[in-house]
């Protein structure tokens, strides 16, 4: 059995190639943004999404006793959902967002190139990442393919990703409490992260009964997921982030580090992912590296 940090390794660097691949499939008439598209899609990560998705194609897979092996079509949903991805950390960067100079290490995109050339960039891929989910390439059933693109869609709308930013946006004039920062963040961060997990079964043809258990795991996942990206601002340092770090303190807004202690986000955080790795606790072996990306998003440093 491959050991976790090797399989998501391996998993980072197919994600990579099929963006390659989709990337020299398209036509390119206005190059310099598909070189923004390409900077901010290609500049590195861990590709967790990624890996949730074909992590759960791979658990569907043992389930119906095909194997572990990932086809194109798995490859193919985790490539939309990094591309969705960065597109909202394009975003999330600009000045009238987070206003952030760096990420992954390297000048955010709107640095590298500029402020509207990034906007674009990260629109277009948004759209790519449907483009990709709606290809008969990506499954031959178009039922599957809808219910991709409307997974997505809820994952990424006014329901999740982009609503959950507008209320981070919000909480820099206001306080909030500890249940609509909890609501906020499984909007902004936790919504694309149960999608990803709730793809990967769905292109891999998981049951019912393990859908359900992937997307409870997920959504333990994305919670904790979260606070320790709250934990990282709060006693993380710049060079090991890639990106700014005390952004939260210096904007005034609530974190789960300041409204419940450090220590106590720290218990929660863990509690989170036990009940992670509970939720496919009866997929035994076949769950271990699902479980292990759970335990790697709490423990990671960066």
């Amino acid at each position: 059995m491959t050991d976790f940090a090797t399989q998501l390794a391996t998993d980072a660097n197919q994600c990579a190639d099929m963006l390659d691949m989709v990337f020299k499939a398209q036509t390119i008439l206005a190059p310099r943004l598909g070189d923004a598209m390409r900077y901010a899609v290609l500049n590195g990560g861990k590709r967790m999404r990624a890996g949730l998705v074909l992590g759960a194609a791979r658990l569907a897979a043992n389930e119906n006793d095909a194997g572990t092996y990932v086809d194109s079509r798995a490859l193919r949903v985790a490539a939309a959902l990094e591309c969705l991805h960065a597109y909202s950390l394009i975003h999330d960067d600009l000045p009238a967002m987070d206003d952030a100079e760096t990420r992954r290490g390297k000048p955010s995109c709107h640095i590298a190139f500029d402020e509207a050339t990034a906007i674009l960039a990260g629109d277009a891929l948004q759209t790519l990442a449907f483009e990709i989910l709606a290809d008969d390439a990506t499954h031959p059933d178009p039922v599957v393919r809808v219910t991709l693109v409307a997974t997505l869609a809820r994952a990424s709308g006014l329901a999740g990703m982009a609503g959950g930013q507008m209320l981070d946006l919000q909480a820099e004039t206001r306080d909030l409490t500890l249940a609509e920062t909890e609501q906020m963040q499984m909007m902004k961060t936790g919504a694309l992260i149960v999608c990803a997990a709730t793809c990967g079964a769905l292109v891999g043809g998981a049951s019912s009964s393990l859908t359900n258990a992937v997307t409870t795991y997920a959504d333990k996942l994305g919670l904790a997921f979260q606070i320790a990206d709250d934990l990282l601002d709060y006693d993380g340092d710049s060079d090991g982030m890639g990106k700014p770090v005390g952004q939260d303190a210096i904007k005034g807004k609530a974190s789960f580090v300041t409204l419940m202690g450090l220590e106590k986000a720290k218990n929660e955080a863990n509690n989170l992912i036990d009940n992670a790795q509970m939720a496919l606790a009866p997929w035994q072996d076949a769950a271990a590296y699902l479980q292990a990306l759970a335990g790697f998003a709490v423990a990671r440093r960066s």
